[in-house]
């Protein structure tokens, strides 16, 4: 079992920037693929970003490329993800997840959730 606890969410005016944290506890962190989505209010639960185990292979969403970062430290067993630039339409509960598949943009193929943070982000 693994356990996910995001946070860093808060309000922000447009343009500004956040930083998210992801922290997990559970089985072995360094080994598994970290990714975040986000869901927005009657929308689907959307990728955006997610980094292999290494941290060497990055994958973003089109919309935030060049905007977001992700990140992670596997000594903290924690991944970031850094939001900057931030855009009204960037407002939703973001989540963290996790999976052992090798799989990055596929949200059914993530193992364990967190509880989401909210983010929002005012024109």
């Amino acid at each position: 079992q693994v356990h996910l606890v995001e946070s860093g969410g808060g309000l922000v005016q447009a343009g500004g920037s956040l930083r998210l944290s992801c922290a997990a506890s559970g089985r072995t962190f360094s080994s598994y693929v970290m990714g975040w989505f986000r869901q927005a209010p009657g929308k689907e639960r959307e990728f955006v970003a997610a980094i292999s185990w290494s941290g060497g292979t990055t994958y973003y969403a089109g919309s935030v490329k060049g905007r977001f970062t992700i990140s992670r430290d596997n000594a903290k067993n924690t991944v970031y993800l850094q939001m900057n630039s931030l855009k009204p339409e960037d407002t939703a509960v973001y989540y963290c997840a996790i999976n052992s598949r090798y799989q990055y943009r596929d949200k059914d193929k993530y193992d364990y959730w967190g509880q989401g943070t909210q983010v929002t982000v005012s024109s």
